[in-house]
């Protein structure tokens, strides 16, 4: 293989053989990137099945590779090369006339993982004229000569280190900041205290290897132009020397692609992103069936005497509240293995029903608010099912919605008389807002926003601690309820005669109205849910449960089995193929997947068949019908 040490025509050069066209062997005798060929004439003559002629195998020609293809080329002996089948990526390359790299990148290679830090940097001057950026050779020097520096440290020999930080690291004028920390390194005791601080494998195959890989990813610029601040490059060409694992990072792309465009895939149990591939299949299209989607009814409890106006799942997923108008909550237990749910405690005496409840952040409590005349909440106890605090500032209050700071130690709370009060636990007032009729109530992250939409139809962000406010949605019409996503980057929104908007909260615009459900003036409260709270999921006074993915306007799912107005729907936090809503007809429904699932559509690969034969017609929930698989 012939080394191209000019820099004319370098890259057309890299990835294939000068002046042999493919399917032919380079003249130059040199020596394949991964290794020396073998002895193998796959070009001259045919196979020998006795009756095979000369003239014809003479006459065999290859097809020309085109650009992408002698990529792909690159990739597999790329990939084949990681899995230690050197003699295959040999005669890959000699039938294609490809080859894997540059000759000077395959020494570099070489040299870097044998620890022969001079040599390695002889060849960065050969590779020099190859790279986009000549300055790169300053930082790849700098990666090297650390590496280097450590090996000193480790194997105890002080004076050659402090040598290499002397007179080879600190001229390169790179990096003040991490000399100054590798400086410090010097102080270290021992070997294990060096890798500990340092956080580094080691002197070895392994930590030679990621810094082989970092020399062939990309780096981030260290001055990036004005608006590009992620702007980075590759230290070299991949013509020259491939990125590491390319073809690894590109199956896990499509296979993220396809689930990011899958819009029903909704479980944690894929270590394909994350890690490796070995969770999936790449011999199918990623699909996820509907039935694997809580669009089934596994529950309906019926304990409530009247109207359930409100259910939320606690924070750790483990109980789910419901609010009635009969004047009690109940509060259920999840069973986290069977996902069934079981009544264990109910909390009586709201005189006025409850319409609203919310957990503390760490689920000791629940705060339970009643409709528009009630000028009370209750502070309860889950655990013990006590009445901590009996709250009401005046009988001309009205208390309807409430939330909690994230320190679990204070709450917000108010109503459409224009109260707006911040209390402790006990119910004492810490500060108050005055003037302000509040529909809803959220709390950032940050400890310090409240958000609250009011009667003028936006939400506005109140500090309680400066006594400042501001405008962050304005809608056209009331906003009856809204909800924050996990991240406090979204808001969703369930809007008069409008339905379900989405709001960037950050930039402060409206990102998407979905369709399909019917919102008059009741309060119907809408929630994010699933996995990554990927979905969004409403009650709609036409008796149905609505379902979005988040990037489309068009519902997934309609949920049917209520007969009257859904007022509330709450997605489990930690289940994310747990639903459950609640209604105007006195029940709440659990929602889960349909059951018999068989292990491959569990795992989302095609359409596999579903035992529904005990479900009518009438108990599909699904907004196409099911229908029976042969």
């Amino acid at each position: 293989m012939q080394a191209n040490g000019a820099a004319q025509n370098r890259e057309s050069d890299v990835s294939c053989r000068n002046g042999a066209p493919n399917g032919e062997s380079s003249s130059s005798g040199a020596a394949h990137s991964n290794g020396p060929l073998p002895a193998v004439n796959n070009g001259g003559s045919a196979v020998n099945n006795g009756a095979a002629s000369e003239g014809a195998a003479g006459a065999r020609k290859k097809k020309h590779l085109s650009q992408s293809e002698e990529d792909v080329i690159r990739l597999i002996g790329q990939h084949l090369h990681d899995l230690g089948l050197n003699q295959t990526v040999d005669l890959l390359m000699k039938e294609s006339g490809c080859r894997l790299e540059h000759a000077s990148a395959t020494k570099f290679r070489n040299h870097v993982l044998d620890g022969e830090w001079d040599k390695a940097d002889s060849d960065l001057n050969e590779l020099k004229a190859l790279m986009h950026s000549p300055s790169a050779v300053v930082r790849m020097k700098f990666l090297l000569l650390q590496q280097k520096y450590l090996e000193f440290l480790e194997d105890g020999k002080v004076l050659e280190a402090l040598q290499v930080l002397r007179a080879e690291l600190t001229p390169l004028k790179f990096n003040t900041e991490r000399i100054h920390i590798l400086s410090g390194y010097l102080m270290c005791s021992h070997a294990e205290d060096l890798r500990a601080k340092a956080e580094w494998e080691g002197k070895g195959l392994a930590s030679r290897t990621k810094l082989l890989d970092r020399l062939q990813s990309e780096c981030s610029l260290s001055n990036p132009a004005p608006f590009q601040p992620f702007a980075s490059f590759p230290y070299l060409p991949p013509s020259v020397m491939l990125p590491p694992r390319r073809l690894h990072t590109l199956l896990k792309q499509a296979v993220e692609l396809q689930r990011e465009h899958c819009l029903y895939h909704n479980t944690k149990l894929d270590g394909g992103l994350d890690g490796g591939l070995d969770s999936v299949s790449l011999l199918l299209d990623h699909s996820c069936s509907r039935k694997q989607f809580p669009c089934y009814t596994q529950q309906i409890l019926t304990e409530h005497c009247n109207e359930v106006w409100f259910c939320k799942f606690s924070n750790n997923g483990t109980k789910l509240a419901t609010g009635s108008k009969d004047t009690t909550v109940i509060v259920w237990q999840v069973n986290m293995e069977t996902q069934q749910l079981k009544q264990i405690r109910t909390l009586e005496g709201h005189a006025y029903g409850v319409s609203y409840l919310t957990w503390s952040p760490d689920d000791t409590y629940l705060i339970a608010c009643g409709p528009d005349d009630c000028s009370e909440l209750w502070l309860w106890n889950v655990q013990t099912g006590e009445l901590r605090t009996k709250m009401s500032q005046s009988h001309e209050d009205s208390l309807t919605c409430v939330a909690w700071n994230p320190d679990g130690k204070r709450f917000v709370t108010g109503g459409q008389r224009g109260q707006f009060y911040q209390c402790d636990l006990d119910g004492n007032l810490l500060d108050s807002w005055e003037g302000v009729r509040v529909q809803c109530l959220g709390c950032l992250s940050d400890g310090r926003t409240v958000l609250a939409s009011d009667t003028h139809q936006r939400i506005r962000g109140y500090n309680f601690e400066d006594l400042t406010d501001r405008n962050i949605v304005q809608e056209d019409h009331p906003i009856m309820s809204f909800t924050i996503s996990k991240t406090g980057s979204l808001a969703l929104l369930n809007v008069a005669t409008q339905g379900v908007h989405l709001w960037d909260l950050q930039d402060r615009v409206l990102v998407r109205k979905y369709q399909g459900v019917t919102q008059g003036f009741y309060t119907i409260h809408s929630c994010f849910g699933g996995h990554n709270e990927d979905f969004i999921a409403s009650g709609s006074e036409d008796h149905k449960v609505y379902i979005w993915h988040r990037r489309s306007e068009l519902p997934i799912a309609e949920l049917t089995g209520h007969t009257r107005t859904v007022n509330c729907v709450s997605w489990n936090p930690i289940l994310p193929g747990l639903l459950a809503s609640a209604s105007d007809d006195g029940t709440v429904r659990i929602w889960g997947p349909a059951p018999f699932l068989d292990v491959e559509e569990v795992e989302g690969f095609g359409n596999a068949s579903v035992n529904i034969s005990e479900c009518s017609r009438s108990e599909c929930v699904c907004r196409d019908c099911c229908s029976m698989d042969s």
